[in-house]
């Protein structure tokens, strides 16, 4: 059996690994692992779910030198907030164990806890594209002494466009660095940054070249629109555990009332929620405080949640190869899954290219749920602080109006104030609204009572509006 510490891992980390009961490594590890600690340029390809964090993470926590405040020795660069954090809550108990620090950098949060990370001095950076160029041209942070760079999910990046900040971000580093790269395909973007940005590096290839769907089970089901919520509803409670793929933020969010409706479980994720909230719908998911996650395509990569059973298209993927990611959610580490789309007849031509794609073909029929497989979920309770946010957030603005309504009656201050200018000016009169006319608000009562009495008293006005019409003496 290898060990970490046949790999070349020091006695404090493989301490460390034990203590969290990590004891062998996985296959892309032990390929992977040596040759990064001797400080070779390394391009792997390997399946999300393999284990890669732990592959390009231990070498990075032994070769990293000290830094200085703004000044980090090593970076990861991550497609998605959701990874950075996920790699994040990887590498902070290690790194604690030999006394270095990692911070994550990523958009949809405040600066001041990044920037003060940066200030106090940090070894490990793992920042997205994005906001690590925000905070360089804020001159926040320097990349010269960055002598360790690694890009996980190259291929995601080069999916989302962001292949030219990442070029820009590797040219800023130093010159004598060593570039690792993980993707979970090789694509003609990922070829590019191994020939340009690399030198000579070690190629090591795990698992399948793709995602594999063969694991899986397909369904394309013919079902109208309306009908799309009920059969929904019929797969998770038999299926168990399970992410719905959605097209657009909203529909995530009439997808969750919907469900919530029937019964179901569910909690969404898109980028429309800050970062709080996306953690929290992750939390709640992955520790079966929920049942359905419903997600846009942002959750089709880069996110590593075990037993999920079942994965529904209710709105068509993108391509063929959003499709394969979609349902690489389920079937994970050796287990069965089953990825069910929603056909309706406007959507068959898209899903005739899909299925063109993937290499697959599959009949539309008529939905079955008796033939799916059946597995049990059990549910457990909300957390205390989901409970306590749930019940300020209903609460938040009724709270709010009351307060500010108590301050503007009762503020000592105020009253302070009140009192110091009445002892400046006791002769000061209060302040009374004026109408458009120039008398007060007070004289429509006065106006009232004059137009009753008859009478008019000095300054008054009449007891008709001036708007008003005169009243007619036509007679029928």
């Amino acid at each position: 059996m290898v060990l970490f510490s046949d790999l070349g891992i020091g006695p404090d980390l493989v301490h460390a690994l034990e203590k969290q009961g990590i004891l062998e490594p996985f296959e892309v590890q032990t390929e992977s692992i040596p040759d990064s600690i001797l400080g070779h340029d390394v391009c792997c390809r390997a399946p999300t779910g393999s284990g890669k964090t732990l592959a390009f993470g231990l070498p990075l926590l032994a070769r990293t030198q000290l830094a200085k405040s703004k000044n980090p020795t090593s970076l990861i660069l991550t497609p998605t907030r959701e990874l950075a954090e996920q790699i994040c809550t990887v590498l902070k108990p290690l790194a604690k164990a030999i006394g270095i620090s990692v911070l994550s950098v990523y958009g949809g949060v405040s600066y001041r806890n990044q920037l003060r990370g940066l200030e106090d001095g940090v070894e490990i950076l793992v920042a997205c594209p994005g906001r690590l160029l925000d905070l360089i041209d804020r001159r926040a942070l320097s990349l010269k002494d960055t002598n360790i760079i690694v890009l996980d999910e190259a291929d995601r990046m080069a999916d989302m466009g962001f292949m030219e900040p990442v070029c820009e971000i590797i040219e800023m580093c130093s010159e004598e660095r060593q570039t690792i790269l993980f993707s979970a395909t090789l694509d003609d973007d990922v070829i590019d940054i191994v020939e340009t940005y690399q030198n000579n590096p070690i190629t090591i290839e795990v698992g399948p070249e793709e995602v594999s769907i063969e694991s899986m089970q397909h369904y394309f089901w013919k079902v109208k629109n309306h009908k799309r919520v009920e059969i929904t509803a019929d797969i998770v409670k038999k299926s168990g555990r399970s992410i719905i793929f959605c097209k657009t933020r909203r529909g995530v969010n009439r997808l969750e009332e919907e469900l919530i409706e029937e019964g179901i479980s569910c909690t969404p994720i898109h980028g429309g929620l800050n970062q709080n909230q996306r953690d929290r719908a992750m939390r709640k998911f992955s520790t079966s405080r929920t049942m359905v996650l419903i997600a846009t395509d942002v959750a089709s990569r880069g996110i590593d949640v075990e037993g999920v059973n079942c994965v529904i298209n209710y709105d068509p993927p993108e391509n063929g190869k959003a499709y394969k990611h979609r349902g690489g959610r389920t079937a994970r580490a050796g287990d069965s899954g089953i990825v069910v789309s929603f056909v309706p007849k406007s959507k068959e031509r898209i899903y005739s290219r899909i299925q063109k794609e993937v290499g697959v073909k599959y009949r539309y029929t008529l939905p079955q749920i008796e033939i799916l497989e059946e597995n049990e979920f059990e549910l457990l309770p909300p957390e205390k602080r989901d409970r306590s946010e749930r019940k300020s957030r209903k609460n938040s603005g009724r709270n709010r109006n009351r307060v500010s309504k108590n301050k503007r009656k009762f503020s000592p201050r105020e009253k302070q104030k009140d009192s110091s200018s009445r002892e400046k000016n006791p002769n000061r009169r209060r302040k009374v609204r004026r109408g458009r006319n120039g008398n007060s608000d007070n004289s429509k009562k006065d106006m009232q009572v004059t137009s009753r009495s008859g009478k008019r008293g000095k300054g008054q006005s009449p007891s008709r509006p001036r708007n008003r019409r005169k009243k007619s003496n036509f007679r029928s």
